[in-house]
């Protein structure tokens, strides 16, 4: 089964994504951490996006695609994936479907109002040293702004202010439109409300892919 997951910021697709592979078995592939770990290990990919990265560009559609492409070139997703992240564009979709034998089976959006997103993102604290995430509301820690296990004062990032992620949010609302009408001309798009609970969206993904797999 070759599943992407896509939604705004503040949507929950990373939580999603780490449920339904706990559930399936299915390899989850973030191209955030594809990005990052090419960095790392200074691979002549990483170091291509290093420049795009550290100068504030977005990386190249192309580079994107041949690092998504190494990934799914392993030998561990035999039995199918969950993509995060990627595809962004058309273009990149169009890439995919050139990569893959048959294109993807299904994709998921998780829609998600300006409010929820708002609430979950601005919410969000962090620990400069540990880099554990924490929520004002769903998951505070234990001592005002302060780590549980650095006991440092916690953060919020510069992207998590609320007029920034109201910014985010419209850019992405844009820019994803093609890429999901591409998916739902194809007749693989499948809409769920992200506003609910993780363990909810999580039930409902579960309950579609049965009738899914039938296709």
């Amino acid at each position: 089964m070759k599943i992407i997951l896509f939604g705004p910021p503040g949507a929950g697709k990373g939580t999603q994504a780490k449920l339904l592979s706990e559930k399936t078995g299915l390899a989850h592939i973030s191209t955030g951490d594809i990005l990052r770990q090419e960095v790392k290990n200074n691979t002549p990919l990483g170091q291509e996006a290093k420049g795009y990265m550290e100068s504030g560009k977005l990386v190249p559609d192309a580079l994107v695609t041949e690092m998504t492409k190494k990934r799914l070139s392993a030998g561990d997703l035999k039995n199918g994936f969950i993509l995060d992240g990627f595809p962004r564009t058309e273009a990149q979709a169009k890439a995919l479907d050139a990569i893959l034998d048959g294109g993807i089976d299904t994709a998921f959006y998780l829609e998600t109002s300006e409010k929820v997103v708002v609430q979950r993102l601005s919410g969000r604290r962090v620990c400069p040293t540990c880099g554990v995430n924490y929520h004002l509301t769903n998951m505070p820690p234990k001592k005002d702004m302060m780590c549980d296990k650095c006991s440092v004062a916690l953060f919020q990032r510069p992207d998590d202010k609320e007029e920034t992620v109201k910014n985010r949010l419209s850019v992405y609302l844009k820019e994803s439109s093609s890429v999901l009408n591409y998916y739902k001309k194809q007749g693989k798009l499948e809409n769920i409300s992200g506003d609910q609970d993780a363990l909810v969206v999580l039930k409902i993904v579960l309950k579609k892919l049965p009738a899914l797999l039938k296709k």
